[in-house]
């Protein structure tokens, strides 16, 4: 009898979520900035997944993508946020003391959202703004609030998705 020992390759916990936050994001229709959140309660379950989007009801084809412009010619006052869209797709009754993974660090609006919701950590891939007033006030926000906040350290250089072909 020989006795197997088990992987030494798995993804940690971070690994994996911020993986599926990223696979998220790839529902995204914004042609420029695609952002994914996972919320993880403390057993370490998916409570919620969102990706930043239109409203639902509002044609992602009529509204506008454009970054520059006159404000209502731009996306800014209609794309919801992943962060706001994971919290409002949970599947518990709570997300308090949950903790979300997301791909950009979230704005002033959306740590009011998490500071509501009740969660108790966020974990970011990057910070492409930190000085920009709406990220100063997030941290802010999230310091008062006794959120914590950490930049995501990859344990692993990347995470392949390979889909096999059916069989003929």
């Amino acid at each position: 009898m020989t006795s197997a020992c088990k992987r030494k390759d798995y993804l940690s916990w971070d690994d994996y979520f911020i993986s599926v936050a990223f696979l998220s994001s790839m529902r995204s229709k914004d042609p420029h900035t695609q952002v994914g959140a996972c919320i993880v309660n403390p057993e370490n379950k998916i409570v919620g997944i969102g990706y930043n989007g239109m409203p639902n009801g509002c044609s992602d084809d009529v509204l506008p993508w454009s970054q520059e412009g006159p404000f209502l010619e731009t996306k800014y006052p209609y794309v919801c946020h992943a962060e706001l869209n994971a919290i409002l797709n949970k599947n518990s009754a709570s997300v308090k003391g949950c903790r979300m993974y997301v791909g950009d660090f979230p704005c002033n609006e959306c740590c009011k959202l998490i500071i509501q919701a009740g969660l108790v950590e966020v974990v970011y891939n990057k910070d492409t703004s930190p000085k920009h007033p709406p990220y100063v006030a997030a941290r802010r926000l999230l310091e008062l609030a006794g959120v914590s906040y950490r930049q995501y350290t990859p344990t692993v250089p990347h995470v392949n998705i390979v889909f096999a072909k059916a069989s003929q």
